[in-house]
């Protein structure tokens, strides 16, 4: 279960991701915007800004999500990436720190770019953190004679969750897509106490969350925090440092 409230936490540094790859696309006036995964909907209500002519859709296959969506405005629907296909008046579709919760998506980015009209713009933006210590040592603990009986049905995400900047580039490269893949690591100021812990809460440990009752779900943050302030040392001031990797692509599907 997703908490909107939690993850617009850090709302600032969530958004900022997002509004530089909307940034390198370079539509003028599509008739379709799509924002594929939109979460709390607070990001969407941007891109009606940037294109106020232009047909504004947007869907989570999260529910609590998408209730926060409508409650920010956002006329959300109720839908999972896998299933969704772009109708043929769709010229943008955004996916921002989606698609890493999606098993093999190249499939999903490959048919999404068939179904698009020439010309159109695809714009993804992902983690690429997996290898981090905020995510290794999630998988550690998680795997330890503790957790280990108790969580082998959670599917934890690995470094085999996204593909690196040139294997994206190669794939819409060979869909005969004009291409732009970069990466750009964020060393993020987070505040307060287990600042790295309440991070990852609102994001990756969300099926762990899930599969524990609430004093397993206590003990299993008891175990985790120590590690994370020794990966992620908390500085005399109160604030820690947390350099946060993401992997963008913006692509243009072929004439």
């Amino acid at each position: 279960m997703w908490d909107p409230g939690l993850y617009l936490h850090y709302g600032d540094l969530r958004a900022r991701p997002f509004r530089e790859l909307v940034a390198r696309v370079g539509a003028e006036r599509p008739r379709r915007v799509v924002d594929a995964g939109c979460g709390p909907g607070t990001l969407t209500a941007e891109l009606a800004r940037r294109w106020p002519e232009a047909k504004v859709e947007a869907f989570d296959n999260s529910p609590e999500m998408v209730a926060a969506a409508r409650e920010n405005g956002v006329a959300a629907e109720l839908r999972d990436v896998t299933e969704w296909t772009p109708s043929p008046d769709t010229d943008v579709v955004v996916s921002n720190a989606v698609l890493h919760w999606v098993p093999e998506h190249e499939a999903v980015l490959c048919r999404w770019v068939e179904a698009m009209p020439p010309r159109a713009w695809l714009a993804m933006q992902v983690p690429g953190n997996m290898a981090a210590p905020s995510h290794r040592v999630v998988r550690e603990v998680a795997a330890s004679p503790r957790w280990a009986e108790r969580l082998r049905d959670v599917r934890l995400r690995g470094t085999e969750s996204v593909l690196e900047p040139m294997d994206y580039a190669d794939l819409f490269a060979d869909l005969g897509c004009d291409v732009d893949a970069w990466e750009t690591t964020y060393v993020q100021r987070l505040e307060g106490d287990d600042a790295v812990l309440e991070w990852i809460t609102g994001t990756t440990l969300r099926p762990i969350a899930a599969a524990l009752d609430t004093d397993e779900w206590d003990a299993f943050r008891r175990d985790l925090a120590p590690l994370l302030d020794e990966a992620y040392p908390p500085r005399e001031d109160g604030t820690t440092w947390f350099p946060f990797r993401r992997i963008f692509v913006v692509a243009r599907t072929p004439s």
